[in-house]
């Protein structure tokens, strides 16, 4: 009863910040230096025992608000979510060190840096070579260390679901912002192109990604961590509510993301279930499903239809649209024949946003890693890929207890394939994926074998 009550004032607490940062803004950088300051705190001074558990929940905070802290410029810099989750990970590893059986994120790490150098002779006069290579390398620098650090450790299926509830606070912060930002969609959409003003004033692409995340997370809560009807309705509800403002950002990845995710995640969760949850499962699916259905009829209602022919591939007069992809086609063409033209040590890290610049006189940036990643990083990066897919199906081969595993492998590589790694949450995501999850005895039951064998 406690946990339940304590759950529901975080996310009281949480819908009231974002509500508070909305009018004033400037309450969002306290809320930073805030974040920061405890999270520090808790890492330094916890229990030994408790190290990897507290640093894992501050790297989750984070992932979850940095999407949020760019939106109402909270933070210290652009790229700052991902520096303090490489720190909260560097004071992981300092305190908890790391396996040696995950010694290939080493190898890949040392692949990035080659990159570098070729970029030093390749970048053209005019681009900022520090800003450009930490902007490119940051997120697969955050990838590498948060998988060292993750790699075989050992959590709890109750500290797991502790992890992924600090990841989703800040959501629902960002959440409520959001609805207080735009109460009225149909005076901000007029088309089926992704929309800013929709996503709260920050990059579609950006902020659909996160509240997909906080679909996905929202919805392993429903079926996990829902034990009476009170919080059944209460998940459902924040589930509908951070889908519709998803949907309605008009950027369709981090919705598809999310969905593709749950499903994996319930197909897995349903193996390794009993007959009696199974039951219950197929019940709360249900929910679930009505949930979904009924948030999807409010945003079409909401949005004039336009969200219905977003998804359709439709413009707004509900003409089929040319392609599907929206440009990332071509982009990704592009890198491969970058690839291709340098297949040994690649045109160097953020060459290839630097090419279209002189090229077209716009650097957009790329929304595949894979395709950038063969790009900049030429054969090396062909073993990086290699090692990011490899790698965890290999340790999966040992440890199947994880049943989140494949959903998080998916959400990573679904992510990174319509945004590329712009924010922190895939490297993070990915790192969950390699925890040594284990499920908790019963004490009770302990017991009572101890007092038969007496």
């Amino acid at each position: 009863m406690k946990t339940n009550i304590t759950y529901i004032s975080a996310v009281g607490f949480h819908a009231a910040l974002g509500i508070l940062i909305y009018l004033n803004e400037s309450i969002s950088k306290l809320y930073f230096f805030a974040a920061v300051v405890y999270f520090i705190y808790r890492i330094v001074t916890i229990t030994d025992d408790k190290k990897t558990y507290e640093v894992l929940k501050a790297c989750a905070y984070f992932v979850g608000a940095e999407v949020f802290f760019r939106t109402t410029k909270g933070s210290i810099s652009y790229e700052a979510g991902k520096y303090f989750v490489i720190l909260f990970v560097l004071m992981g590893i300092f305190y908890k060190g790391i396996s040696g059986k995950g010694y290939p994120y080493f190898i890949y790490l040392m692949f990035l840096v080659p990159s570098i150098f070729v970029a030093s002779t390749t970048l053209s006069f005019d681009a900022n070579f520090r800003t450009n290579i930490a902007f490119v390398l940051s997120g697969p620098v955050c990838l590498g260390l948060s998988a060292l650090f993750c790699y075989d450790k050992r959590v709890s299926n109750s500290q797991l679901s502790q992890i992924l509830l600090f990841m989703v606070l800040p959501i629902i912060a960002h959440t409520a912002y959001i609805y207080l930002y735009v109460p009225d969609l149909k005076e901000v959409l007029s088309s089926t192109a992704s929309n800013r003003s929709a996503s709260g004033g920050w990059g579609a692409n950006q902020v659909s990604a996160a509240l997909g995340l906080g679909m996905f997370l929202t919805a392993i809560r429903l079926f996990t961590k829902s034990p009476n009807l009170g919080l059944k309705i209460l998940n459902a509800i924040i589930l509908g509510l951070i889908s519709f403002r998803a949907v309605t950002t008009m950027s369709r990845g981090g919705v598809i993301t999310a969905l593709m995710a749950i499903i994996i995640f319930l197909f897995y969760y349903y193996r390794q279930s009993r007959v009696r949850k199974r039951n219950e499962l197929i019940a709360m699916f249900g929910l679930f499903c009505l949930s979904l259905i009924f948030t999807w009829v409010i945003s079409i209602d909401q949005s004039g239809g336009l969200v219905s022919l977003r998804y359709s591939n439709k413009d707004h007069l509900g003409r089929e649209k040319a392609s599907l992809s929206t440009g990332r086609a071509e982009l990704f063409e592009h890198e491969l024949d970058g690839f291709i033209n340098n297949p040994f040590f690649g045109i160097g890290s953020s060459r290839a946003k630097d090419q279209r610049i002189e090229l077209e006189g716009q650097g957009v940036t790329s929304h595949s890693e894979f395709s950038r990643t063969l790009a900049e990083h030429g054969m090396l990066g062909v073993i990086i890929l290699l090692i990011l897919v490899f790698k965890p199906l290999e340790m999966r081969s040992r440890n199947r207890s994880n049943y989140y595993f494949y959903a998080f492998l998916a959400f990573w590589f679904l992510t990174i394939n319509h945004m590329s790694m712009r924010i922190a949450m895939p490297a993070f995501v990915y790192g969950l994926a390699l925890l040594n999850v284990k499920n908790e005895k019963n004490p009770v039951r302990r017991k009572q074998l101890k007092e038969q064998q007496v």
